[in-house]
């Protein structure tokens, strides 16, 4: 049964990259509890994808142009008529070295990993503000606060994820609108242990443990914690 707010309202919670393993993941963990848009620029879900009158799936949305992340926003306020919390998810990674990389690969991580926040944010922030508990949680990453060999890039572009996360923060705090970031280290995905099969997985973060942690962070309860930036690196 769907969760009610305050107000005696359902949770209405916006999820990008919802197609992927996270993104499924906190799908999953969201379903039932309150009412779920899942974004994605993947035009097909998922074997599992949730799927009733509480979810909406917006497939084939690029987040990188603001006009479609404006009309997706339109699409869950027509559907659902609000909006409480937004998730973003929806990014990239690339590994390269920087000498003889490709400059392309800047922009690619860019466009993927900030734009697309930057983008859905800008779209929901009028309806969260509207929300009486409106929320923003962002993924990061705990490799963009001391960036290894081969990840400047990508660490780059997601402390431009930490750094909005942070302004946005002082922005709505007035609006009772609550901003943050986890930060994980290696998720436990099909394709980072296709990357790396001589690790040990255990010690990597599972999709299911971040995405309790994010849907803390998206719920009322978390109200005193806006601007933070939320290490979950599992025991790496």
């Amino acid at each position: 049964m769907a969760e009610a707010n305050e107000a005696g309202r359902t949770r209405v919670i916006a999820i990008t990259g919802a197609f992927g393993a996270l993104g499924s993941a906190v799908a999953r963990a969201a379903a039932g509890a309150s009412r779920l848009a899942l974004i994605d620029f993947a035009h097909v879900a998922p074997a599992g994808t949730p799927a009733n009158k509480d979810v909406l799936v917006l497939g084939g949305v690029d987040l990188t142009d603001p006009a479609q992340a404006k009309a997706a926003v339109a699409a869950i306020l027509d559907r659902f008529g609000r909006l409480d919390a937004l998730i973003n998810i929806a990014g990239g990674f690339r590994w390269e070295m920087h000498e003889g990389g490709d400059p392309e690969t800047w922009r690619a991580m860019f466009r993927m990993n900030v734009e697309t926040t930057a983008n859905a944010c800008r779209a929901a922030i009028p309806a969260l503000r509207a929300s009486s508990s409106g929320r923003i949680v962002s993924i990061g990453a705990n490799g963009a606060m001391k960036a290894a060999a081969g990840m400047g890039a990508y660490a780059a572009s997601k402390a431009g994820v930490h750094r909005l996360t942070e302004a946005l923060a002082e922005e709505l705090k007035a609006d009772d609108v609550c901003v943050n970031a986890v930060l994980p280290s290696i998720i436990d995905t099909p394709v980072n242990r296709a990357d790396m099969p001589d690790a040990d997985p255990s010690k990597w973060v599972a999709p299911d443990d971040l995405a309790a942690v994010i849907l803390f962070l998206a719920s009322e309860p978390a109200r005193a914690v806006t601007g933070a930036l939320l290490p979950v690196t599992g025991r790496v």
